[in-house]
């Protein structure tokens, strides 16, 4: 009986670890295209949190979770348009602007997000188990009795692999970021392209901020994201630009984030205030391992990562 119990828990950790992976999970994604693009995007925690909010706003007023998530992608897809207009048309310090965008979504929340702290949303998306999957031994009841947000991410990771290394456009992606004039003299739209993949990155950031807000934390505090949107940066090392490495690496933090709320939940000995580091000691580390393993295994980024581009320049 007893070791039913300890496997019921574990299970529980772990769905919950697949749920607060796929926060981080999102945003990674989007990231990796949009730097795949040429393009730094440091303003992800800010997108998260104005994606969060909308989310969670949009979720409390209609009674609809899915309506609030579709309004957190497409408002994470608007800010990020802030940081386009500023690193392709203006040719701006992609550096700079990606800060500035992080301090805008913090601000804008704060403001109007005042009457909205501490309110619950009443409704949440619902696990759906999926037929014979669910079914499998302790795999199916983590990953097939999911909502249908947490499925959407899996087929994202499968799609966005595919796009970026089977298709046409994945292939003008990834010239633009590694030579955008080579591959302007292909015939390659560069404004176009960044443009495209850094407002997916936003709606991607969107999502992962309106999925924290109407299903994993379902309430409106200032600052709900609490770093994910860096984290989501290193993981982006972590998988090496690679899709199918982002899927490990987010449900890694999400393991962690998982097991430190059960911890506290269970009324651990270890203070709270270490079980609240403890995911940001994490990137520490991956970020110092990832950087070791890029250099020994001579993974670059992408070329003309950060580098604004002019057509006029000969």
């Amino acid at each position: 009986m007893n070791s039913m119990h300890h496997s019921a828990i574990v299970i529980l950790l772990l769905s919950n670890a697949v749920k607060a992976g796929t926060i981080l999970l999102f945003p990674t994604i989007g990231e990796i295209f949009t730097e795949r693009a040429g393009i730094l995007n440091l303003g992800i925690e800010g997108m998260m949190l104005i994606g969060a909010f909308s989310g969670f706003m949009v979720s409390y007023i209609t009674h609809n979770p899915y309506l609030g998530f579709m309004a957190g992608v497409l408002s994470g897809g608007i800010a990020s348009l802030i940081h386009a207009f500023i690193s392709i048309t203006l040719r701006g310090n992609q550096i700079v602007s990606g800060l500035a965008l992080t301090i805008f979504g913090a601000g804008f929340t704060t403001f109007y997000g005042q009457k909205w702290i501490n309110m619950n949303l009443d409704v949440a998306p619902q696990n759906i188990q999926l037929p014979l999957l669910s079914k499998i031994p302790f795999v199916g009841t983590i990953l097939f009795n999911q909502d249908i947000i947490v499925y959407s991410s899996y087929a994202l990771v499968a799609v966005a692999w595919f796009i970026l290394y089977k298709t046409t456009i994945g292939m003008n992606l990834r010239a633009v970021g590694e030579n955008a004039k080579a591959a302007n003299a292909m015939g390659i739209n560069v404004y176009k392209t960044r443009y495209i993949w850094t407002f997916f990155g936003g709606l991607m950031a969107g999502a992962g901020g309106a999925y924290l807000t109407i299903s994993y934390a379902p309430f409106w505090l200032d600052g709900i994201t609490a770093g994910r949107g860096w984290i989501a940066i290193a993981l982006v090392i972590f998988a090496m630009w690679d899709p199918l490495k982002a899927i490990f690496g987010a449900y890694l933090f999400g393991s962690i984030n998982a097991l430190q709320f059960q911890l506290q939940a269970q009324g651990t000995t270890i203070p709270s205030a270490i079980l609240n580091m403890l995911p940001y000691l994490v990137t520490f580390i991956v970020i110092v391992l990832s950087s070791i393993i890029v250099k020994t295994k001579h993974i670059q980024p992408p070329k003309e990562l950060g580098v604004p581009y002019s057509r006029e320049e000969k």
